[in-house]
């Protein structure tokens, strides 16, 4: 049984991540940060469920890199990364301070590096590996008033690209997925003019569900994407054509 590991496995995405390589007989690896008692309900849920694979737990902050060495070592080998965890934040760029700046570029860049860099080794041993980052389509185009999260994910945009060059050779197909704006708890905060705002500039009408960037991440972890390596798939209702 293949084992996937998805950082951020408590929350909107990550979570239908978790539920779509479960069913796709994977054993999956619900990682989490603070949100324990999601993470402990998701497996229960999914390990009661009567058919798939198998889901078990692990703890680490993604932005130390001895935890995340650590949550590795305790897990194993891993034939799939998903690297979907993450922070968001609106704020004029004028008002960002160092502190935040830093916050969100350990999260959302340092943490795909430290967890991309303890997968690796297994990997290259074995010639076979995926590895599949969460984006954004705010880092394929930027958005404003969120200068430091639209950095930050075209940062990921940038690894991706560059490490599927550096892996091809070995076999491992790296690839990443920019969601547009979808139904999770971290989009919780617009308003619901805000929201109306945005279903209008989105060419199908409506907000995506976390759902559908999950099935995106269940093809790319499958053997049908075995020569797709190095691109970027937006998951965005037509938003960014």
């Amino acid at each position: 049984m293949d084992t996937a590991l998805i950082t951020g496995a408590s929350g909107g995405i990550g979570k239908a991540a978790a539920r779509r390589l479960y069913r796709n007989g994977f054993r999956v690896v619900i990682h989490y940060h603070s949100s324990r008692l999601e993470a402990e309900a998701l497996a229960r849920e999914l390990n009661g469920s009567e058919s798939g694979g198998r889901a078990e737990i692990r703890q680490a902050d993604v932005t130390d890199p001895e935890e995340v060495r650590a949550m590795f070592e305790s897990v194993g080998g891993v034939d799939v990364l998903v690297n979907c965890a993450g922070i968001s934040r609106q704020k004029l760029f004028t008002d960002i301070t160092p502190e935040e700046w830093r916050e969100m570029f350990a999260v959302n860049v340092d943490g795909v590096f430290y967890c991309c860099r303890c997968a690796l080794p297994p990997m290259i041993h074995k010639k076979r590996g995926k590895i599949i980052n969460i984006s954004s389509m705010w880092g394929q185009t930027g958005a404003s008033c969120e200068t430091h999260y639209s950095a930050s994910k075209a940062a990921v945009i940038g690894l991706t690209k560059a490490l599927a060059k550096e892996l091809g050779p070995s076999n491992i197909q790296v690839n990443c997925i920019c969601p547009g704006v979808i139904r999770t708890p971290m989009n919780g905060s617009f308003s619901k003019d805000a929201i109306k705002n945005l279903e209008k500039e989105t060419p199908l009408e409506r907000l995506g569900e976390p759902e559908e960037v999950a099935a995106a991440v269940g093809f790319l972890a499958s053997p049908d994407a075995n020569f797709i390596t190095g691109q970027i798939l937006g998951v965005n209702g037509g938003f960014v054509i």
